[in-house]
């Protein structure tokens, strides 16, 4: 049996130093500190991801594969990243941009504890 995309995103997310998990704007979202970094909202019906992204990556990810990757409503003129969930997923890449996302989010403190 394949594993749930959203429980690998929630082991990810989960991983991080103080790590909350709820609802709100996506279902389920990921936050540091009340503020989110990660979250699954469906587009068109499509299972989707959304993080944030270091600046000037939002463009490239979505250059480099518009299967993979497009920019999101709401938050994608922030510089947030999409990933469609519901194709071929590199879990590598998506546990590297979850943790960009958090390094953005969190408070440098907690961000410097990751390595």
């Amino acid at each position: 049996m394949q594993e749930d995309p959203i429980e690998r995103l929630r082991a990810f997310c989960m991983a991080l130093p103080e790590a909350t998990e709820g609802g709100g704007v996506g279902n389920p979202t990921f936050r540091v500190r009340d503020k989110i970094f990660a979250m699954q909202h469906p587009v068109d019906g499509r299972m989707t991801v959304w993080c944030k992204a270091p600046a000037g990556a939002q463009q490239a990810l979505v250059n480099s594969d518009p299967t993979q990757f497009f920019v999101p409503p709401y938050v994608g003129g922030k510089g947030w990243i999409g990933l469609w969930f519901d194709i071929d997923i590199d879990w590598e890449m998506v546990n590297d941009l979850v943790k960009d996302s958090y390094r953005l989010i969190a408070p440098k403190r907690l961000a410097a504890q990751l390595t």
